[in-house]
C-alpha cells in the first residue's frame, strides 16, 4: 500500500535509513559524473577493468547481501517454515536451470526479467518504507514504478550500448548452444527497438500519471529524481560497470535502510552475532556448492570465450538462476512478510 512520509530527506538525512537512501543516490550521481567527464576527456576504462569491476561489485558486494535478505525474512518464523521454503526454493531453482538446458532463449530472457523484476519491485518497498509513495495511488502507478526503475537495469543498456549488450549475451547462450547466437543476433534488434519504445511510453506514463494524480509533491519530485538518475546513469556508464555496481551501491544500500525500519517497527527478538555469522556462512557454502555444481552441469561454463568474459558470463547467468527463486519464493509467494517486508 502507498505511503506518505511525514520529511523525504532529499539532502538533509536524519534517520539510519535516510542516510543509507541518500548514500544509494549520492553513488550513482558520483559514478554516472564520472562517467560523463571521462567521456567529454575521451578516457575509458579497458574492458578487462570493467569486467573486474563487475566481480568484485557482484560476487564480493552483492552476492552476500542476497542471502541476508533471505535470513532476515525466516530467522523468526519457525523450522517448519524455514524448511518448506528453502525447498520451495531449491525446486523454483531446479527448474529455472532445467529451462536453459531445454530452451536456453526463453531462460535468457527470464533471467533478465528477473533482474527487471528485482530491482523494480524491491526499489517499490524502499519507497514505501523509507521515500514516501504517495504519489502511487493506483496498482498500474505502482507496476509502473515497478516496471521503469527495473526496467532502467536492463532496457536502457539495450537501446545505449546494443554492441556490450549482444556480445554478453551471445557469451550467456553459447554455455548451453553456441549455435544459438546467431539467431540471438537476429532477434535482438527488434527486441531493442519493441522493449526501448515500450519503455519509453512507461517512463513517460509514470511520470506523468504521478504529477497528474497529486501535483508536484515532494514524494513526486524524489521519485522523478531517482528516475532521471537510474535512466542517465544506465545510459552512460559503461554497462558492465553499470551493473556490477548497480546493485552493491543502489539496491543492497536502499535495502538496508528499509531493513533499518522493518527491525525498529517490528521490534523482534534478536539473535547473537555468532549465530547471524554461522548462519551467513552456511548458506554461502550452500552457495557455492550450488554455483559449483552448475559449473559441471554446464556444456560450456565460459560460453567460447576468454576466461575473464567467460566468468563475467557465467556469474551473471548464476545470479540470475539464483535471483528468480529469491524473488518468485522471497517476496512473491510469501505473502505473510517477505523479503522486502515493509511493517
Amino acid at each position: 500500500m502507498a505511503t506518505e512520509r511525514q520529511r523525504v530527506d532529499w539532502l538533509q538525512p536524519r534517520r539510519i535509513e535516510d542516510w543509507f537512501v541518500f548514500l544509494s543516490r549520492g553513488s550513482l550521481l558520483a559514478v554516472t559524473a564520472a562517467a560523463v567527464l571521462a567521456a567529454v576527456a575521451g578516457v575509458s576504462l579497458d574492458v578487462e577493468t570493467q569486467m573486474l569491476v563487475y566481480l568484485v561489485g557482484m560476487v564480493v558486494l552483492n552476492l552476500p547481501h542476497g542471502g541476508f535478505e533471505h535470513f532476515e525474512n525466516v530467522r523468526h518464523r519457525g523450522v517448519p517454515f524455514g524448511i518448506r521454503y528453502v525447498a520451495v526454493y531449491l525446486a523454483v531453482l531446479v527448474a529455472f536451470v532445467a529451462t536453459f538446458f531445454v530452451a536456453p532463449i526463453l531462460a535468457l530472457g527470464l533471467a533478465f526479467v528477473t533482474a527487471i523484476a528485482k530491482g523494480g519491485h524491491g526499489d517499490l518497498h524502499v519507497l514505501d518504507a523509507v521515500v514516501g509513495s504517495g504519489h502511487l495511488e493506483s496498482r498500474v502507478q505502482r507496476g509502473l514504478a515497478a516496471f521503469v526503475r527495473g526496467g532502467a537495469i536492463m532496457i536502457v543498456p539495450l537501446v545505449a550500448q546494443p554492441e556490450v549488450f549482444y556480445g554478453f549475451s551471445s557469451y550467456m547462450l553459447s554455455m548451453f548452444d553456441p549455435g544459438l547466437t546467431g539467431v540471438l543476433w537476429e532477434r535482438m534488434e527488434l527486441a531493442r527497438r519493441l522493449f526501448g519504445g515500450c519503455y519509453g511510453v512507461a517512463l513517460v506514463a509514470h511520470l506523468l500519471l504521478g504529477y497528474l494524480r497529486g501535483g508536484a509533491s515532494t514524494t513526486w519530485l524524489v521519485e522523478a529524481g531517482e528516475t532521471v538518475l537510474l535512466v542517465a546513469y544506465f545510459a552512460v556508464v559503461p554497462v558492465v560497470v553499470a551493473v556490477g555496481l548497480y546493485f552493491p551501491l543502489w539496491y543492497s544500500l536502499r535495502q538496508g535502510g528499509r531493513s533499518a525500519v522493518a527491525r525498529r517497527q517490528a521490534a523482534t527478538e534478536t539473535h547473537s552475532t555468532g549465530f547471524v555469522l554461522g548462519v551467513l556462512a552456511a548458506g554461502g557454502l550452500v552457495t557455492a556448492a550450488i554455483a559449483a555444481a552448475f559449473w559441471l552441469a554446464v556444456p560450456n561454463p565460459l560460453g567460447n570465450a576468454d576466461l575473464l568474459p567467460g566468468l563475467v558470463a557465467f556469474y551473471t547467468i548464476f545470479v540470475c538462476i539464483v535471483a528468480l527463486p529469491h524473488v518468485v519464493v522471497g517476496e512473491w509467494l510469501d505473502s505473510d512478510r517477505g523479503i522486502w517486508y515493509v511493517p
